[in-house]
């Protein structure tokens, strides 16, 4: 069954040049979204994304990239399908290509992400 991706606001433009400032703060007061993505930037063939949280997302996984999840605020689960990865703020982790997982945040989390720019941010 094809996971419903309607709840998710998931933007792929990058929203700061290089040089210009990023204020995540401010964009976690302007976006209201259980589940949102914005590309912050590109730094070489990778993106910056911010996640502003709260839910659970689908199972996925990426054949052909890693991702890496940082946690700024609250609390970011992963599930893998034989451990739960618990990241609180200040914490991070890389998920492996071809790993299947599923974050969730029980509250509103907001957390940085960092794969390549070819990356299908909902999986293969």
């Amino acid at each position: 069954m094809q996971p419903d991706y309607t709840h998710y606001h998931t933007h792929l433009d990058i929203k700061f040049k290089h040089l210009e400032k990023i204020d995540i703060p401010q964009m976690v007061k302007e976006y209201t979204h259980k589940w949102f993505n914005q590309t912050l930037t590109q730094v070489n063939d990778s993106v910056v994304r911010v996640g502003i949280v709260e839910g659970e997302y689908h199972w996925h996984k990426h054949d052909n990239d890693d991702e890496f999840f940082f946690v700024l605020e609250g609390q970011l689960l992963i599930d893998l399908e034989d451990q739960t990865i618990e990241l609180n703020p200040g914490q991070g982790v890389t998920i492996t290509k071809g790993v299947m997982h599923r974050p969730r945040a029980p509250k509103k989390a907001v957390m940085l992400m960092v794969e390549t720019s070819a990356i299908q941010p909902t999986g293969d």
